[in-house]
């Protein structure tokens, strides 16, 4: 098997596609330091803890294992802390994926798969937001996850470096099949926050009711992680191919409001899910919906998942059978 190192492996969106790159016939090696990530998340292929900012670790597993290329998940991704403590994530994501690139060049490993971000686009200009829509980040996170897709283009000028960049909107749901999902901590994501406010009896935040939409309530384009695992295999595949470095949109170019994701799960769950309205953040947009005619077209990517229930039913399945699993540990 193809041997692809696949950094933040052991997170939510990496080992949803590690699971994808196992069934189309690569091999994922899952580098990941676990502060964010899960052991137990690692079942398609071999972990090896390390930091990418540790260039003696990262070089000696190039040595090793001879990837064809990378798959570049590592980063600290939370917008409210890229603000309260901006120095962390220049460091974390904007320093060490320079050293992750060092050391590829190093190597001659000249092929990888950025996970990049709407949050690069900042505060819309129009809905949907495709690829030419200009880019203006509101946040530190946002700010550097920019940075490095400026960087990838710089070594692609320099080195001869192809890149594929993808910009994820919501990811959200679990594995069909139940093997992995979504476990924060802290949680920030309102698909599972409104299920565990279900689950064990809490109540979930819904941030400002005065934005310009039809409930007052931000709205936002949710993808299911398995439909974003299978946009990085494509993009494995566009790349091993000898196509040029590009930039592409994943999302369903459907968007639904924060109550209309509430009433999903209750509508799922059969349960009321109790929420507290409380202030709006600063600089969140209206409305966050993508066109991925781009991904469709170039790499010939299509969602699965266009509906919202069938997402959340994926999402309330794995969190009920682990509230279940600790329950039966007690």
């Amino acid at each position: 098997m193809t041997p692809i190192l696949v950094t933040g492996g052991a997170g939510y969106i990496g080992s949803s596609t590690c699971k994808a790159l196992y069934r189309c016939g690569y091999l994922p090696v899952t580098v990941d330091n676990l502060v964010y990530g899960h052991r137990w998340a690692v079942k398609w292929g071999p972990l090896e803890e390390a930091d990418i900012a540790d260039t003696n670790k990262i070089q000696a597993l190039f040595e090793k294992y001879r990837p064809e290329a990378v798959i570049h998940f590592a980063a600290f991704a939370y917008v409210g802390e890229s603000v309260q403590d901006p120095r962390k994530y220049y460091l974390n994501n904007v320093a060490g994926t320079l050293n992750l690139l060092s050391v590829m060049k190093n190597c001659g490993c000249d092929k990888i798969i950025f996970s990049s971000t709407c949050a690069t686009y900042g505060n819309p200009e129009r809905i949907p937001i495709d690829e030419t829509h200009r880019q203006v980040p509101v946040n530190p996170y946002g700010r550097s996850k920019l940075m490095i897709e400026q960087i990838l283009q710089d070594f692609g000028s320099a080195y001869g470096m192809r890149h594929v960049i993808l910009r994820y909107f919501n990811a959200s749901g679990a594995d069909p099949e139940g093997q992995i999902g979504e476990s924060h901590d802290p949680e920030t994501h309102l698909i599972p926050l409104a299920i565990k406010a279900v689950l064990e009896g809490k109540s979930v935040q819904v941030y400002g009711k005065d934005y310009d939409t039809p409930d007052g309530t931000a709205i936002r384009d949710y993808i299911h992680v398995s439909d974003l695992a299978e946009a990085h295999c494509l993009s494995l595949k566009y790349l091993l191919a000898g196509n040029k470095s590009d930039c592409f949109n994943l999302g369903t170019g459907r968007g639904y409001s924060v109550l209309e994701i509430i009433e999903a799960v209750e509508r799922v769950s059969g349960k009321k899910v109790r929420y507290d309205i409380t202030d709006r953040r600063p600089g969140d947009p209206d409305k966050l919906i993508a066109s991925s005619a781009k991904a469709n077209e170039k790499l010939g990517w299509r969602c699965r998942y266009m509906e919202l229930e069938p997402v959340i039913e994926t999402a309330y399945r794995w969190h009920a059978e682990q509230i279940k699993d600790k329950r039966s540990d007690l």
